[in-house]
Parts: C-alpha cells; structure tokens; sequence
C-alpha cells in the first residue's frame, strides 16, 4: 500500500522534470516504456495483494466477532430446549416436477410415501408434537416456499426426505446438512435438486441475485451455527438407523442446498438410496423397503429428541404395568423447601406411570415428576448441595443406574442445573 503515492507520483510527475533527467531522453525511449510497464505491472500486483488482504480481514472479523457473540446463544439453545414441539417434514419434488427416476419409480412418489409415514409415526407415538408436511400429496411446492413453511411454523426440525441418482452401480443412504461440498459428486447432487428452481413459476428468476458462493456458505453456516451442531447430531443418528437395518452408509456429508440455507431451524436432507440402482430402486418403490426406511427415521428422531431431554433413549421402552402394593414405599416427608435449591439424581424417564415398586427402582425411594407429558423419576434429596448430589450421582452409575444425571428444582419446578448452582452457592 505504501507504493501507491509513489506510483501515482511516478507517472504523473510534471513536463518540466523530464529534461532533468537523461533518463528522459528520446534516445532512452524503448527502456522507459519497457521500465514504465514494468513498475506498473509490479505496483499493481502489490496493490491487488493489499486489497486481497483487507478484502479477507473485512470478511474474517465479521466471522469471529460472530462466533464470539454466538457462544453464548448457542449455550442457550442447548440447554433451553428441552424437547420437540414442531417438525416439519418435506417430501422432495412433486407435481411436475417428478424429481430423479430407475425404471419405473419416481423420487416424487417414493420420497411422499416415507414422509407421510414418518409423520404418521410421530404422530402416534407423540401427539403433542405438531407435524406439519409442506406437501401431503402430489403437488409442486417451490424451494423457497418449503423453507418459508418451516420457518413459519417455528419449527424445532426440518426433515428432507430425497431420493439420488447416479450410475446403476452407486447405491447407499446419506445426510446432508448445510456446507461446502468436499467432492465433485456431491455438488453434482446439490446443483440437481437444486434445479428445481428452474420449473417454478418464475424460471428461478428470483433466484437470479442469490448467492451461493462459499463464502456466502461459510457466512450462513456461522450464523446458524447454533442449528448446525444439532443437525449433524440428528445427520448421524440417521446414518446409524439406516446401517442397522441393513443399508450401506455414506456417511454424513455437507452441501450447499438451498432449501437448507434457507431454514431456520436444524435441518437436514436424507439421500434415501438409487433409484438408479435396481435392487434400490426395488427396496425404495415397494412399501415394505419404504416403511423400514420411515422407522429407521422415526428411531432416530426418538433418540435425537431424548438426547435433547437429556434422557437416555433406552429407558423409554416397554414399561411396566402399574401394580397397587399392599406395603408401598411410605411418602418422602414434606419439608420447607420454598425458595431453596433441590438437587435430586434422575434414574428413568417413562411416557407412562410407573409403580413406585418396580423392579425397575432396585429398592430405591423415588420421587416422580412430570415435564412434556413424560413421567420421570429421581433419588436422593440435597438441598443447596450439588457436590453431594453428584457424588450420589457416580455412585449410582457405578451401582444400578448408570445413566443417571443431576436435576434441580426450585418450589417444585425444574430449573436449569447451571442456574441452580449459582442459586445455591448463595
């Protein structure tokens, strides 16, 4: 940067000043011009790595600054979000646009019959959850509107569900989330269903100013940051659902979609298998295969919202019967407790009651509360003592319960365990 006044300088000095120098001369003509160029070209290569340079510090400091102001909204998003109330799943394609095809079967078609199902599984087995499908039959819904149906209805899930193409000898299940693609093929899948702007209305004309560049990717990722965790979590409970019923993992991978970059919430974009591949595109097409590939969704959405309850998925099971015993555990004596911090150690978590004398229990004394229509049950009574809660806590995990956590309350409501220790140390 300090060669521009000189530079500036250099070429534009006064008429006057030639004659003091011999350099000057008209018989130095062809060695001036040749040391001009040479000067220009050499200045102007400083100058473009100068404004590489602020042109990256303008792009960076915005970035880290971001991170920085983010690490405490992404705190707040993990602990504050104790279940699922809203998931909304989008069927790829539909209506004219029919999406990749084998032989017989369209990806509009098979990707609608997962979808439908899947939310029909939440639907039963969590009613309080609201499903919402940004297409329920065979109908064109544009990019932007599916996203914009899951940001208005502030979802807590964004669930895609596609079908790839390739040659016939390509065959597996993979997850996107939002990214830069690490290969050829993948941006070869995100530019295909990303082509589906082009059958809208406007010939993806509003799309014509968007920008998808990867610095762009990286800017959206960052702002989003908070979701990404969450969506790479889901991404790979996926992947292990798939591979547990027998299909061939691709693993978790990231792309620039749009419909995910335009989503507000985690979200991901399942390639369910090939329809290019004929023993896929049969498994795919037959609503047994299409029923697998819903459950292996629907386990892993059950175990993606009990690591969010921070509940482990194994204790929500089969429960046991309720049965009324003539000599029940006597009732834990009420204390005065009002304002104090209760640290107690959670055991299990059930979306039905359970006796206080179940097996289950291994004699313990429990204390059962409930919280998102689930019944849960904890041990142990500290008052204003996490450290003796959490010593209790190992003990047990080492005994009979070894998925037990710390929970607090405070006058009979549960409050995050952060809050409670600054609660309790004064």
């Amino acid at each position: 940067m300090q060669q521009i006044p000189f530079l500036l300088n250099f070429l534009f000095f006064q008429h006057s000043d030639i004659d003091k120098f011999p350099f000057w001369s008209e018989d130095c003509l062809p060695i001036r011009s040749t040391f001009i160029l040479e000067s220009i070209y050499r200045n102007m290569n400083r100058l473009e790595n100068a404004l590489n340079w602020v042109r990256w510090v303008a792009v960076a400091v915005p970035f880290v600054l971001l991170l920085g102001f983010q690490s405490k909204d992404r705190q707040h998003f993990i602990k504050q979000t104790g279940t699922i109330k809203t998931v909304v799943i989008d069927a790829g394609h539909g209506g004219k646009d029919p999406g990749c095809h084998g032989s017989s079967a369209h990806e509009k078609n098979v990707c609608l019959s997962m979808a439908l199902e899947l939310g029909r599984k939440i639907k039963d087995a969590y009613p309080e959850i609201k499903v919402v499908f940004t297409r329920d039959k065979d109908v064109f819904v544009e990019l932007d509107d599916r996203a914009k149906i899951a940001n208005k209805a502030n979802a807590d899930l964004f669930i895609c569900i596609h079908a790839n193409s390739a040659s016939p000898t390509a065959y597996g299940t993979e997850t996107y989330v939002l990214g830069l693609h690490k290969t050829e093929a993948q941006a070869k899948i995100a530019d295909r269903e990303n082509s589906t702007i082009y059958l809208e209305a406007d010939k993806g004309e509003k799309y014509k100013n968007f920008d998808m560049s990867p610095d762009a990717i990286i800017a959206r990722q960052l702002q989003l940051s908070v979701f990404l965790d969450q969506s790479i979590i889901f991404a790979d409970k996926l992947q292990s659902e798939f591979k547990a019923i027998g299909r061939y993992d691709r693993g978790v991978k990231q792309a620039g979609f749009l419909v995910l970059y335009k989503t507000t919430m985690p979200s991901v974009l399942i390639e369910t298998g090939f329809l290019t591949n004929k023993e896929e595109e049969k498994f795919l097409a037959d609503s047994t295969g299409q029923k697998k590939m819903a459950g292996a969704m629907f386990i892993a959405f059950e175990k993606y919202k009990a690591g969010l309850e921070g509940v482990d998925y194994k204790t929500r099971g089969t429960q046991d019967p309720i049965v009324e015993s003539p000599n029940p555990n006597p009732p834990v004596e009420k204390k005065d407790l009002k304002d104090k911090i209760v640290f107690r150690i959670q055991v299990e978590t059930s979306e039905t009651k359970i006796s206080p004398n179940s097996v289950r229990f291994k004699k313990h004394e429990v204390y059962e509360y409930q919280q998102d229509r689930l019944y849960k049950y904890t041990v142990g009574e500290f008052v204003n003592d996490f450290a003796a809660a959490n010593n209790y806590k190992n003990e047990l995990r080492q005994k009979d319960f070894p998925n037990a956590f710390v929970v607090a309350f405070q006058n009979g409501e549960r409050i995050s365990l952060e809050k409670a220790i600054k609660l309790a140390e004064k």
